[in-house]
């Protein structure tokens, strides 16, 4: 059952004086600030890539959603918009509320008909199919509100952002142009990734095989962790496409699409949003939208879970799925084919992307003319700067008293020594200086580590060591703070001091003071210590000095490359 429509703008979006009108009664409302992931959401509504949606989910369209991937009309749906919020202010049906970006700027006004709870572990259970806090998006449902609202929209401004604008066109501009090209059939290309060699191959030869044009569809919004950088990805793009591409047959639009990760039903997920932005087809290839590895080394999904979702619901939904398989390149015949169609014998080249970053990217080496135009290695050389100069964070965990501020301390002055600009970052002087008025409720210990995590971010983001000194007890807000900096670059040091040598070791007197029953929820004692469960390193500081404990981490972090040698 194809319900329509698709693509068309459901959400009232106003101008001129009606706008002005609406902005100075803004001023009078209660106001929510979006999140960058509400925000990207909000103008994917706003524009009708999310038709049939014309509001965040209410709770009939929620439940059912999780339960079988369609909203209440029927219509499929598999991932869930909703506008979270906290318990704050208390908002009741008929209010209305101002809907704020993240510089206070009015984006929208939202009429609330419905309010309602929502259990993360149930949700990730269902959309994502794991709890496993490795899983980028698990790890921050931890921050989401507790409580998710709906009712009709009033949409005064949409995000306007200043970088590439001729390329974020809305659904109805990539329709118009796609109809002027002259094409009935258009195949759609998702990606998060630069543009390789293999992946040129593989949408011309889906534009070939249908007869159609090519839409390029990158994501610009929230991407994984660690990704490259979207100005350096599109700058690629538009290197690649004005150079390699059939200009008359090939549209490169942005999209500001914040993903989820979520393996086959994101794959389902944006088949549907590029039914909305006119395709007839949509390109699927292997772990579409895998966010990598769990907890224990394991993909998260099946490397054919997505393209065997797709195809169920492919008919239903009026797309056409185009599926491809691992690209390899023959350097005896100058060409690419899928594995399976490769010649017996015949002699195999291919990268992967941890090969692209490890022996590549990060040893200086310019990639192969095999594998990346010459446009593209250029940008990404200057994006992924050798290892020994990109950023990274430690992060020490464990009790109070384990010895972690000694080990950082050490280890600071090690890396200093090394001429690695290096930034401490302690537990204690955070609270001071970035925490203070924060208390010790598990919501607030998660504050204080999140703060330390976005100040470790920015550190690592511009090529700075980030060392980080807190006991942040709970594995959900560590695992936040991993998916902040980057699975890549985060070194999680798990001291592993027992309790009872870090309370012998107890100058200040805490834990006493906790046995006493005068420091309520304190870790260790009367609240958990949640200990990692693969950390990139577990130290004891029992019968080790903390000089040969930093030297260990220094030796990790030298044959990671993070670290020259000395001398």
């Amino acid at each position: 059952m194809l319900i329509p429509p698709y693509g068309g703008r459901l959400v009232h979006l106003v101008a001129g004086a009606e706008r002005l009108s609406l902005l100075e009664r803004a001023r009078r409302l209660p106001a929510l600030q979006l999140s960058p992931r509400t925000l990207c959401d909000l103008e994917l509504l706003a524009t009708g890539a999310f038709s049939p949606l014309d509001r965040f989910m209410g709770q009939a369209d929620y439940a059912r959603v999780l339960a079988d991937m369609r909203l209440d009309s029927g219509a499929i749906f598999p991932i869930p918009i909703v506008l979270r919020v906290s318990a704050d202010p208390p908002l009741a049906p008929g209010d209305e509320v101002a809907l704020r970006d993240q510089r206070n700027d009015v984006i929208a006004l939202l009429r609330v008909e419905e309010q309602f709870g929502w259990n993360p572990e149930r949700e990730a259970r269902a959309v994502l199919g794991t709890t496993d806090p490795r899983h980028p998006l698990v790890a921050e449902m931890q921050s989401w509100g507790e409580r998710c609202l709906s009712g009709p929209l009033t949409v005064l401004s949409l995000p306007r952002p200043a970088d590439f604008a001729q390329l974020r066109l809305t659904p109805a501009q990539v329709r118009a142009r796609l109809s002027a090209m002259g094409y009935s059939r258009v195949v759609a290309f998702q990606t998060r990734n630069p543009l390789h060699r293999a992946h040129e191959e593989l949408t011309r030869r889906a534009a070939d095989t249908v007869g159609g044009a090519l839409l390029i569809h990158p994501a610009v919004g929230l991407t994984r962790p660690g990704d490259v950088d979207h100005y350096s990805r599109v700058r690629g793009y538009l290197s690649v496409v004005e150079r390699y591409y059939d200009s008359r047959r090939t549209l490169l639009s942005l999209i500001p699409l914040a993903m989820r990760m979520a393996g086959p039903r994101e794959a389902l997920w944006h088949a549907l949003i590029r039914r909305n932005y006119g395709a007839s087809h949509f390109i699927v290839g292997r772990d579409h939208a895998g966010p990598g590895l769990d907890s224990h080394g394991q993909p998260f999904y099946g490397p054919r879970e997505a393209q065997e979702l797709v195809a169920r619901y492919a008919d239903e939904l009026g797309i056409t799925m185009i599926r491809f398989g691992e690209l390899v390149y023959l350097p005896d015949e100058d060409r690419y084919v899928e594995r399976d169609e490769a010649p017996p014998g015949a002699r195999i080249f291919t990268l992967t992307g941890t090969q692209v970053r490890e022996e590549y990217l990060a040893r200086g080496q310019a990639l192969p003319t095999w594998f990346t135009r010459p446009e593209v290695a250029a940008i990404l050389a200057q994006a992924y700067p050798p290892r020994h100069r990109q950023g990274f964070c430690v992060w020490f965990t464990g009790l109070s008293g384990a010895g972690k501020s000694t080990l950082a301390d050490v280890l600071t002055a090690l890396l200093l020594e090394r001429g690695r600009q290096s930034t401490l970052l302690d537990g204690d002087i955070v609270r001071t200086h970035l925490s203070q008025g924060l208390g010790y409720s598990r919501e607030d210990r998660d504050a204080n580590v999140l703060r330390i995590g976005f100040v470790a971010s920015e550190v690592v983001r511009h090529g700075g060591a980030a060392i980080c000194a807190a006991i942040s007890p709970y594995r959900a807000a560590r695992n936040a703070v991993r998916q902040m900096v980057g699975n890549e670059r985060f070194v999680e040091v798990y001291v592993d001091t027992p309790l009872e040598v870090c309370e012998q070791r107890d100058t200040k007197g805490l834990y006493a003071r906790a046995r006493r029953g005068e420091l309520p929820a304190f870790t260790g004692v009367s609240d958990p210590y949640e200990a990692p469960v693969s950390p990139e390193l577990r130290l004891s500081t029992v019968d080790t000095p903390p000089e040969e404990g930093a030297r260990a981490i220094m030796a990790w972090l030298e044959a990671r490359g993070f670290v020259l040698p000395a001398g």
